[in-house]
């Protein structure tokens, strides 16, 4: 399987190509990256802290491969999925911080002519998480309040992150906790917490991989689920099981679950 890799000479994308790399049956066949960018022309291998591969980081996406692998950013992850539409080449998402209107487009309009993965996190753990905090907001009564906490590094630009947010649309899709308001952070006279707020919190620093934890605090007792990433390489994994998944699909938009299933 060939493989491109979008956003290459970012912490993910490196990642990637040393999966790619190590890999028996997969081949890099193109890396790419924003114009300007430092690390244009330096070879993706190297890059990567593995053997030189021959594949030099360029601005052109190379589309004559099975599948892209995006890690950039959203403004450079619309024009990607655009060109892959253009090209027919199936395309994996992981970049997050994508705008309502930016998701619609690829959903909808990418989405009929290619196959596109998009997921806020790829990491099989994380999207266990999602089915238990769902479960367990079903199974619990009222009465538990729910906040969600996550952290990451430094260098994260959005906030909170798109596991975060996921983790809210899947918990406001339950009977009973939709009805309330979303509050990121508290500060100052806010009063006493409404039954229904799910509560939003994110904390950066250091080079915290990944955090996310689902709350659920009840009178005398919490239930806390809490994933933890040690690697990037969770995530890298994640993506190249999407892409094999990927490869063999009609068009359409799917996410994890549908490779977990």
């Amino acid at each position: 399987m060939r493989i491109t890799v979008h956003g290459a000479a970012g912490a993910m994308g490196r990642r990637v190509i040393a999966l790619v790399a190590a890999t028996e049956d997969m081949e890099l066949a193109g890396a790419t990256d924003r114009p300007g960018h430092p690390d244009l022309g330096r070879d993706a291998g190297t890059l990567a802290a593995v053997d030189a591969l021959g594949v030099p980081i360029s601005e052109a996406l190379a589309t004559d491969c099975d599948v892209v692998v995006d890690f950039s950013a959203p403004e450079a992850t619309l024009r990607c999925a655009r060109r892959c539409m253009e090209s027919g080449t199936p395309l994996v998402i992981g970049t997050t911080g994508l705008s309502d209107a930016q998701r619609e487009e690829i959903e909808r309009q990418v989405a009929a002519s290619i196959p596109v993965l998009m997921a806020p996190n790829m990491s099989v753990g994380v999207n266990l998480l999602f089915s238990l905090a769902e479960g367990a907001a079903r199974a619990l009564p009222e009465g538990y309040d729910v906040e969600v906490i996550e952290a990451h590094h430094r260098r994260k630009k959005d906030a909170p992150s798109g596991t975060a947010e996921e983790l809210v649309r899947r918990l406001r899709e339950v009977p009973g906790r939709g009805q309330g308001t979303v509050r990121h952070g508290r500060q100052g006279a806010v009063g006493p917490r409404p039954p229904a707020e799910i509560g939003v919190h994110a904390i950066r620093g250091g080079d915290i991989v990944g955090e996310h934890t689902v709350m659920f605090a009840g009178e005398g007792e919490r239930i806390e689920l809490t994933h933890r990433a040690s690697s990037r390489d969770v995530f890298a994994r994640g993506a190249l099981e999407a892409a094999k998944f990927l490869a063999g699909q009609e068009a359409g938009f799917y996410t994890m679950q549908d490779v977990l299933a």
